[in-house]
């Protein structure tokens, strides 16, 4: 009876080891789940850099205001009835 027993357990454990282990078993579905979600992730992440990228081209296109600011910014360039000032901090004496 122990015999069989055993044989019915191994039996049991060789059906369950491709299951858990083999090609297409839960350890395998557990890894491609977690790789979906970080692909998802980084979906994400991409998808709101576009839109970024796309609210900034569509304010280029339109308006005046955006290429101005870059301009500004970027290039340091002023309007040409507006006054540059300059303030240069003092560096401190050695007393």
């Amino acid at each position: 009876m122990r015999l069989l027993a055993a044989a019915l357990v191994a039996l049991i454990a060789a059906i369950q080891l491709p299951l858990w282990f083999g090609k297409g078993g839960w350890m395998r579905v557990w890894e491609v789940n977690r790789q979906l979600e970080a692909q998802r992730a980084h979906n994400r992440a991409l998808e709101a850099r576009n839109a970024a990228l796309a609210a900034e081209v569509r304010d280029l296109k339109q308006g005046l205001d955006a290429i101005e600011e870059r301009a500004r910014y970027e290039l340091g360039m002023i309007r040409q009835d507006e006054v540059f000032f300059r303030y240069v901090a003092r560096e401190p004496s050695g007393r």
